[in-house]
């Protein structure tokens, strides 16, 4: 087997960071420095040295120097630094210590700043703060830019030629864009101010030359300290230019004296993609889209990347009308509740008739549905009771629909729910209000039932597991479930809003439930089950945690989730805790509720259906959040490239003896394009058949192995789903050495193969992983993170690329083996249960009846995406291959 791809080089970072020059270093120890200041408390660092326009006086000019040194946070600091010490490196190392000092922390410090506050203070009369190093960076790429466009004028895109000095300036709109607070103005100066350095009219501010080499010379900076970069060291060319030369080699090819072009024009780059090296970015790139990916996630409980919620659609006026609901309702309610509370025990249908009578005797057409649903050897039957209040000033054409089920998703009675529910039809039958027909739907249990009475209502349901509805209104608009299972007076509503698969309801239906529970009511608001809520970061993270998982898994959360597949917005207003609310308070939050929908024109359709909530008012929508599965996702197609260009690659040549017939070894060919000329090696441009058939074959073959375990565990009994999951883990240990023994044995798996095996199969779930993102993020992410060593095992980029069988060391094939098993999809699930302390079984069994049932696709995207990609990457770096 072949080594697995290099991963981030620890002694290449360390080799490169003890390199770094005197004043790049400096610099670094200067801004950690004040980065620890700024933990403390007794002296604002900010304040004393941001560059604040209104501030600024001859007593406080030293902040024309020390705000790119202050940053406002780690992250800040982070990120600026990373940028700024490769640039500041060249630029030392071109230019000597004591220069870049003297111009650091003169001209170039001080004339961004000059060129700001004359904009700023002078024209537009603000008085907004800058600080940090990107005032540096900017003034090095506005350096580098001028520098590259003297030698090249200009890149070419498709048929057009675009100035090469416009690259900071594509990079200031960028940073501007997808960063928040940036000082576009304050960059935007930068740019400019390094235009002029790099055309070279600022080089009457810089120290001259003598006087560098005097003050070197009489004290001897460069025998005393350690790392500086003395005028005569600096390395002219080392970032730049090659010389044009005439070589006479070259002349004997037949083209006599030209220019070399310089490493970035078109014909180098055909030599360029031939280069070991190249191959050597890859790695390093996939990981740090994947830190990336993570740390934005991390990033979007902060304020600035998070929103408050806000009523998109304003026909709903949400807590604008005045509720009646309550009085002598009360005593409506406990008539009810006994009601209901003698019914308790009996036979689903015996409940249904006497709940149809009850609501027939308020004056509603009522009926009853039974349905009998089976998965995982268990029967899930039942039968629902439902009516419909005809809208007095409607046409029967939409319809809202008030739900509560006798037994909620906890397996409790309902009973104060129920009762709320019959309560509040006989209280809507008076009004005349209603321009949407009203249905009252009670069904048997919180999943199959709503289920069942959903899929009817739009004919999608089986004959043989659901019986047709006898009644129906228009077009749903919107869903209220009331779950109220408690025997005494609740704090605060549980709003439920997750949907099968990762659907979610119009972010509007939530906004406005909790306006009028929290605005208009005074009750509490809870979400995710985050009883208390202090809005603190950890807090805003778990909460939006939670919702992930709850997403990711795409189980019905409530009866509310089986509208939301048809385009039905629903919600579940669950009450929860001990408090002085009782259930009028919750009949008035629904009456509310339904007054706005009954205010609707048209469906939902003006606010968010893709968000995360970590607040009740506070939200991301999904062009913040959607880049960090993106990312996770893109490092398995960067390395998927790169392994197919090393597929392309010729083996290595192996020498016999050490005499080397030179002729051969300097043969080149001259490549010309566009004017330009390059002469590389014959061998560079080599090509290699690629050898597909066997490799697109068996990642085909692999992903449609997935459907075993899948119709294993959809098919299995209750019982049996835990012992089927320990199975399952135990065979994956030896499966994939198997498999490996099996296909070794009809045919070779050269390196050249499996390059193209493990590139078709990252290519395959970087694409499913993103495509899925947009569906349902949180299930993207999650099994983005837990397949990302797959990126990292497996064949070496800098392997020969030949037909011998790859060669795996002891050791790596160990380290390989153990960290894909501990990732794998079983491992995975059984940790995962023991962690949250769940019955591996009962979680397949509500696995398999959402398969059944509900449509649930997180097990098929487990099992035919996430398993065959794990399976395919153990088998590379399997013993038995």
């Amino acid at each position: 087997m072949a080594p697995t791809i290099p991963s981030l080089d620890v002694r290449r970072l360390r080799s490169y960071v003890f390199r770094l020059p005197l004043f790049t270093r400096i610099v670094l120890v200067f801004v950690v420095v004040f980065w620890i200041l700024e933990l403390q408390k007794v002296w604002n660092v900010i304040q004393w040295g941001a560059l604040i326009p209104k501030e600024v006086n001859l007593r406080t000019m030293y902040r024309l120097n020390t705000y790119p040194l202050i940053h406002r946070n780690f992250l800040h600091a982070f990120f600026n630094t990373l940028a700024l010490v490769p640039l500041l490196e060249r630029f030392e190392a071109e230019h000597g210590t004591l220069l870049s000092g003297a111009m650091f922390g003169g001209p170039l410090s001080t004339l961004p700043a000059a060129v700001y506050l004359l904009v700023e203070r002078g024209i537009l009369r603000q008085n907004t703060a800058i600080l940090g190093a990107s005032i540096w960076v900017f003034v090095l790429l506005g350096v580098e830019g001028i520098k590259a466009y003297k030698t090249n004028p200009h890149f070419a895109i498709s048929t057009y030629r675009i100035p090469t000095w416009t690259t900071p300036l594509v990079v200031l709109l960028f940073t501007t864009a997808l960063i928040p607070n940036t000082s576009s103005l304050g960059h935007l100066g930068s740019v400019g101010v390094g235009y002029v350095y790099g055309l070279g009219y600022l080089k009457i501010l810089a120290p001259p030359e003598k006087v560098l080499r005097w003050v070197e010379g009489k004290l001897n900076l460069l025998g005393r300290l350690p790392h500086y970069v003395s005028i005569d060291q600096k390395t002219y060319g080392r970032y730049g230019v090659l010389p044009t030369t005439s070589n006479p080699s070259l002349s004997a090819a037949g083209e006599g004296s030209v220019q070399m072009p310089y490493l970035g024009s078109a014909p180098t780059i055909l030599a360029l993609r031939r280069d070991p090296r190249l191959l050597k970015v890859p790695p390093y790139l996939s990981a740090l889209c994947i830190v990336i990916g993570i740390v934005w996630l991390f990033l979007l409980p902060l304020n600035e990347y998070s929103r408050h919620t806000y009523i998109s659609e304003n026909a709903l006026l949400p807590g604008q009308v005045h509720t009646y609901f309550g009085g002598s309702e009360q005593n409506v309610f406990n008539a009810y509740k006994h009601e209901v509370q003698a019914l308790t025990g009996k036979d689903s249908g015996v409940i249904a008739a006497q709940l149809s009578n009850i609501l027939r005797s308020v004056g509603l057409k009522a009926a009853t549905q039974k349905y009998h649903y089976k998965a995982s050897g268990k029967v899930h039957g039942g039968e629902n009771a439902y009516a419909v209040l005809h809208a007095p000033r409607g046409d029967a054409t939409e319809a809202i629909v008030l739900v509560a089920a006798w037994t909620n998703m906890d397996g409790e009675l309902n009973q104060n729910g129920v009762a709320l529910v019959l309560t509040l039809a006989r209280y809507f039958k008076r009004w005349s209000l209603w321009s949407k027909d009203i249905i009252i739907l009670i069904t048997s249990d919180s999943k199959a039932g709503p289920q069942a009475w959903v899929d009817a209502y739009h004919d999608e349901h089986s004959t043989s597991s659901a019986d047709p509805l006898q009644l129906k209104s228009g077009a749903l608009q919107g869903v209220v479930v009331v779950d109220n299972a408690l025997d005494h007076r609740f704090e605060s509503l549980h709003i439920v809003y997750d949907g099968i698969n990762g659907q979610l309801p119009n972010l509007d239906l939530f906004n406005s439930a909790v306006a009028i529970a929290s605005g208009q009511m005074g009750i509490g608001v809870s979400l995710q089950r985050m009883w208390k809520h202090g809005d603190s970061y950890r807090e805003r993270l778990r909460t939006m945690l939670r919702g992930m998982v709850s997403q990711g898994l795409g189980h019905a959360s409530g009866p509310h989730s089986s509208f939301i597949p048809y385009h039905v917005d629903a919600i579940t207003l669950q009450a929860v805790g001990h408090g002085w609310q009782d259930e009028m308070a919750m009949g008035r939050c629904v009456e509310s509720t339904f007054r706005s929908l009954n205010n609707l024109l048209e469906h939902f359709h003006q606010s968010f259906f893709f968000y995360l909530l970590m607040q009740a008012n506070r939200f991301v929508s999904i062009g913040t959040y959607l880049p960090s599965a993106m990312l996770v996702a893109v490092n398995f197609t960067i390395m998927a490239i790169a392994l197919w260009i090393q597929s392309g690659r010729p083996p290595k040549r192996r020498v016999a003896s050490a005499t080397v017939d030179k002729t051969k070894a300097s043969e080149v060919e001259v490549v010309r394009k566009e004017g330009m000329v390059a002469f590389v090696p014959t061998a560079d441009l080599a090509i290699v058949e690629r050898q597909l058939f066997l490799p697109v074959a068996l990642v085909v073959a692999f992903h449609f192995l997935g459907a075993v375990p899948l119709y294993v565990f959809n098919k299995t009994q209750q019982e049996a789903l835990a012992q089927s999951m320990l199975f399952f883990a135990y065979a994956n240990v030896v499966l994939p050495s198997l498999l490996a023994i099996i296909i070794s044995g009809f045919t070779t798996l050269s390196s050249h193969r499996l390059i193209l095996l493990q590139c078709f199969s990252l290519l395959l779930l970087g694409m499913f992983l993103a495509t899925l993102a947009t569906l349902n993020f949180s299930l993207a992410f999650l099994i983005g993170l837990l397949a990302a060593p797959l990126s990292f095992v497996g064949v070496n980029l800098s392997a020969d690329n030949g037909d011998a069988p790859p060669k795996l060391s002891t050791l790596r094939k160990i380290v390989c083996n153990v960290l894909l098993h501990l990732l794998s999809p079983p491992v995975v699930v059984l940790v995962v249960c023991k962690i949250f302390g769940v019955d591996a079984g009962v979680m397949l069994a509500e696995a398999a009846f959402g398969w059944e049932v509900s449509g649930l696709w997180t097990q098929v995207v487990v099992c035919c995406v996430w398993w065959p990609a794990w399976l395919i990457g153990a088998v590379i770096v399997s013993p038995g291959l």
